[in-house]
């Protein structure tokens, strides 16, 4: 234990690795495989959407978002568990500690704000089919990018600047990574500012996107109800992969909250630690693959880049 602010506090020591013991290659291995898949998979679709003309249109510019989230949330922990699964000593130092929380937190709300201006997006598409270009061009879409960005870091630094003032009297935390709500715990000084800001910030991390998404599918609901059987079609095909994306987060951070801010012991701790990973593994792995297959438009531009890359691969070794 250290008593000392943080200007003296060096280090966290992280005690969620107890478990990793003989098996620490096989999991070394399972966590690289799986980063190196999420980084192929996202950088991929990210150079179809950007090389392809035909995709610069709003909803890829919104893909192409969430995709860049997906790696930019995979690098704030694969790397970290990579090197403390292979570790014997599993510390952090205070200031890696803090940039891990805001990258982590960051992803998580700009994750869901993407997914909200997307369900707009469909909204206009299945609501106002006619009127679309109109209603959403690429130049806004590429404003609603830019604010969502902006509008969840700006709320994560000043949660990093409230942490940083903060008297550290433990620096040992029960995760494989950093979180807020556990460094706070730690503190010995007045946390009221903390905690009144963190429960604020997470109601409004909440409710900022949920409304939208709300409001978005109970105008889609209202035309499928009263539409065609073609219309119903077509928002059953445009929006299922956004909602099964939409639900797999939700329920990733549902149990992260619960299990950060109420007492889990019941729970078997191997679970807790998959679930723990589990909106930070699954969804940069999910969203490419859904996304993927269910867009026609991306799934045929990949088969054209794989079949000419091939061709000038044959050509190459002829």
């Amino acid at each position: 234990m250290l008593n000392s602010t943080l200007s003296t506090l060096y280090y966290f020591i992280l005690g969620g690795y107890e478990l990793v013991g003989d098996l620490k290659y096989l999991y070394f291995m399972i966590t690289m495989f799986l980063y190196i898949v999420v980084v192929i998979v996202n950088v991929f679709l990210i150079a179809v959407i950007c090389m392809n003309r035909s995709l610069h249109e709003p909803m890829y510019l919104f893909l192409c978002s969430l995709f860049v989230n997906e790696l930019y949330g995979s690098t704030g922990v694969f790397p970290f568990l990579l090197v403390q699964i292979l570790s014997d000593v599993h510390t952090v130092s205070a200031p890696l500690c803090f940039l891990q929380i805001f990258s982590l937190y960051s992803y998580a709300n700009i994750e869901f704000c993407n997914l909200a201006i997307m369900s707009y997006d469909r909204y206009l598409a299945i609501c106002y089919p006619l009127q679309y270009n109109t209603r959403m061009t690429c130049n806004k879409a590429l404003i609603f990018i830019i604010m969502v960005w902006l509008y969840c870091c700006v709320k994560f630094l000043i949660t990093l600047s409230l942490n940083i003032r903060l008297k550290m009297c433990g620096n040992v935390i029960n995760s494989l990574y950093c979180r807020n709500y556990l460094v706070v715990k730690l503190a010995c000084s007045d946390t009221v500012v903390n905690n009144i800001y963190g429960l604020s910030l997470t109601a409004v991390s909440i409710l900022v996107p949920l409304l939208p998404i709300l409001y978005s599918y109970m105008k889609i609901l209202r035309v499928c109800f009263s539409g065609s059987k073609q219309t119903r079609q077509r928002a059953v095909s445009t929006c299922t992969p956004h909602l099964t994306s939409l639900l797999n987060f939700s329920f990733g951070c549902c149990f992260e909250i619960v299990q950060s801010r109420f007492d889990m012991t019941s729970v078997p701790r191997v679970l807790r630690i998959i679930l723990s990973l589990y909106f930070l593994i699954i969804q940069p792995l999910l969203n490419p693959i859904m996304f993927g297959l269910q867009m026609s438009k991306i799934r045929k531009t990949c088969k054209q880049v794989l079949c000419y890359k091939m061709l000038t691969f044959r050509k190459d070794t002829m």
